[in-house]
């Protein structure tokens, strides 16, 4: 190999360097040391320090020494170091002192500071799903509720067909929503599925009886069952960019409101098999809207405006074809079929 090639192979290394190490840019208000307390969360933190927070991993070091190093407790003292010129946040494992006075009551701090604010996504990490066609039409369904009352709600009984097996016995309950359509090729996705109770099995047969024990809205014939997610969520994200360029856009919004703010929860087209991870981080961008020239003088005359960069969402939950994730910051208000980037 020439001399002159590996110049070239060592420049370009450089400068791809040179490139990722630019991307990383202070917050010009970043404090020097933080101490983290109850309440925060790892994205307003990132916020304090970084003008992009999905760059977190970027200058998280992390010390062997301690114990879920990639776990952050109030009362940890985070400080912004320079290594080789690059910045670094180290952190030293907190013990907030107690000041004991008569009468007084000690609360816990050892819980671990979440990515997000869990509180907006909670209803969603286990019991909001996407489901496709044939679920759909091969899950259990209400057919009748068993006590007459003119809404069926926690505590009334429901007739239910379609559960051929007693391995289960536990079930969720979910009214089946709208399709989840790409606006650019028209491909149904998956269906919008909404929780609506929970309920055990007291006798099987065809129909089967089940008594519900929980809802969040009244249960309706027709209602689909699947057996009950009872695995603890997945509530450590790490926010990140996606490893390759990806291109989508919002295709709903739960709770249907027509303008999109911080902290809705929306579904994107794009899923696992688009390379979608928890913790991914996109950028929404509003359409520019197609307006006629009455300048120009030409009849017909049309131009697009530009897009509008609207803010950012996190990916927290992840399905074959579609994604829910979290308006983390909004500078406008952003709508369905707006475009989501890579940042």
């Amino acid at each position: 190999m020439s001399i002159k090639k590996l110049f070239g192979m060592a420049f370009a290394v450089l400068l791809a360097g040179s490139l990722v190490a630019a991307e990383v840019e202070l917050n010009p208000e970043h404090p020097d040391t933080y101490v983290v307390v109850k309440g925060d969360t790892l994205w307003d933190i990132s916020s304090m320090f970084l003008r992009k927070p999905w760059l977190w991993p970027e200058i998280w070091y992390v010390n062997p020494q301690i114990a879920n190093p990639h776990l952050i407790y109030p009362g940890d003292i985070l400080n912004l170091v320079y290594i080789d010129g690059k910045p670094q946040l180290r952190m030293t494992r907190g013990h907030p002192t107690v000041k004991y006075e008569p009468h007084a009551r000690i609360e816990s701090l050892d819980h671990a500071i979440p990515t997000i604010p869990l509180d907006a996504i909670r209803p969603f990490l286990t019991r909001s799903i996407v489901v496709d066609a044939d679920e759909l039409d091969t899950a259990p369904y209400v057919v009748q509720g068993a006590d007459e009352h003119v809404i069926t709600g926690s505590g009334d009984r429901v007739y239910v067909r379609g559960i051929d097996s007693q391995d289960e016995t536990l079930f969720d309950f979910f009214e089946p929503g709208d399709p989840y359509i790409d606006p650019d090729t028209g491909e149904i996705l998956g269906y919008e599925a909404l929780y609506v109770g929970r309920g055990p099995v007291q006798r099987f047969g065809d129909p089967a009886t089940l008594l519900l024990t929980e809802t969040t809205r009244e249960v309706r014939v027709g209602d689909r069952l699947r057996p009950a997610e009872q695995a603890e969520p997945f509530t450590s994200f790490m926010p990140h960019a996606p490893a390759e360029d990806v291109e989508g856009h919002i295709i709903s919004v739960i709770d249907g409101v027509t303008q999109i703010g911080q902290f809705n929860v929306v579904a994107l087209d794009l899923g696992t098999r688009e390379g979608m991870e928890v913790g991914n981080v996109l950028r929404i961008d509003q359409q520019g809207e197609v307006v006629r020239d009455t300048v120009s003088g030409k009849r017909g005359d049309l131009v697009k405006l530009p897009d509008e960069e609207a803010g950012l969402v996190m990916v927290f939950r992840t399905f074959e074809k579609v994604s829910l994730a979290l308006v983390m910051r909004a500078t406008r208000a952003a709508h369905v079929n707006d475009l989501v980037r890579t940042p």
